[in-house]
């Protein structure tokens, strides 16, 4: 019989973190109340700290503090076509000379003593794969092929583990799913949307259908109030700000930081979206909820206020086995912030799937499939 101690040490896991922005950082953060989990790599486009024995978090958090790119497309490593400094046509990567906030000579997580400068670090995490689990991808995604390329460098560089993301954009999961074949051969298990939305809240949903034999409708209402202000969420605000109708993916990716605010001011700091594009629908249909057009995402962004401007909701309509209709709501406490409910969840699934994938469960899964089937 196993004991307690001997099943903690089978899950005990390492994992690293691409890009430190806002989520990266709180991921970091977070790791260190969860149990078995030793973040051993995390790096930027300047940069890699890496240490096997696991990194101090919190000396990381403190070099870094104010200290991350801030124009279009942040925060991508070098060694992938987002961080080239003549590109903002692509996601993750700024020009250097664009509003980087750096203590002393170092910009980035090299202003941590355990970092180094590097001009591949997502080569050097790879390089290093057979001592790291879990990968969280916390890069934003203004190219929607961006995410699918890093993946695909993990493959030709003979990763085998979990790659996790916190995408949104539902276009994406096709390319992913493109991928499945190559990532079974390498013995990688990819899961796709594991923060708040979608990975929270359509796992919240797959729950709450459960109630079921048929799903009529998925309604998401998200609220957020940025408790650290734009300063430390830039990639959100402009990944969201695509969604508003009169801007898209092309036009939010381009948008200046003076732009950015510009567009804050012209709704007094508060952003509400109606039928977004959201990974939600798609992530729901693979698992067999419902059908992706059943599913409506919409919310409210406030940018500079702590409380949310609403109260997040999951609800799930459908009918029942003895033929009644009914309604099952799953509502977020107002108290928890976006990076408790973007990077718990995260986490969450990152651990699942170094289950799944120790146990020979390899390809592509969204969080939904990773609840009781429906």
């Amino acid at each position: 019989m196993t004991d307690f101690t001997t099943r903690s040490a089978m899950n005990d896991t390492t994992f690293a973190v691409l890009g430190t922005g806002g989520i990266g950082r709180r991921t970091l953060e977070v790791s260190q109340h969860k149990d078995g989990l030793t973040p051993v790599a995390a790096c930027d486009r300047h940069g890699v700290a890496m240490d096997f024995d696991g990194l101090d978090v919190e000396e990381l958090l403190e070099a870094t503090e104010g200290n991350i790119d801030s124009g279009p497309g942040t925060d991508a490593p070098r060694g992938t076509d987002a961080s080239r400094d003549d590109d903002l046509e692509t996601d993750g990567g700024a020009a250097a000379s664009s509003g980087v906030k750096q203590h002393g000579e170092n910009a980035g997580v090299v202003a941590s003593a355990q970092a180094r400068p590097s001009e591949d670090p997502i080569q050097e995490i790879i390089d290093h794969g057979d001592g790291i689990d879990a990968v969280l991808l916390a890069l934003p995604n203004y190219e929607h092929d961006f995410i699918p390329r890093v993946a695909d460098r993990f493959v030709a560089g003979g990763y085998a583990g979990v790659l996790v993301d916190v995408l949104k954009r539902s276009r994406v999961i096709g390319m992913l799913d493109e991928r499945e074949e190559a990532f079974e051969d390498a013995g990688i298990t990819f899961v796709c949307g594991a923060g708040a939305t979608p990975g929270f809240l359509t796992g919240a949903a797959a729950l709450a259908a459960q109630s079921f034999v048929e799903v009529e409708s998925v309604d998401i209402w998200w609220g957020v109030g940025l408790k650290s202000g734009y300063e430390d969420n830039r990639g959100t605000v402009r990944e969201d700000i695509a969604h508003l109708p009169e801007y898209d993916i092309d036009t939010a990716r381009t948008l200046s930081e003076d732009e950015i605010e510009a567009v804050i001011d012209d709704h007094d700091g508060v952003l509400e979206f109606d039928d977004m594009e959201h990974a939600d629908d798609v992530l729901l249909e693979r698992a067999g909820i419902c059908d992706a057009e059943d599913v409506t995402v919409g919310g409210i962004l406030d940018v500079e206020r702590d409380e949310k401007p609403t109260t997040t909701t999951v609800s799930v309509t459908g009918t029942t086995f003895d033929g009644e209709t009914g309604t099952n709501t799953f509502e977020l406490d107002d108290a928890t912030s976006m990076a408790a409910n973007v990077n718990g969840p995260a986490i969450g699934y990152l651990k699942t799937a170094v289950r799944r994938n120790r146990a020979g469960e390899y390809g592509v899964f969204g969080p939904a499939e990773l609840m009781p089937g429906f």
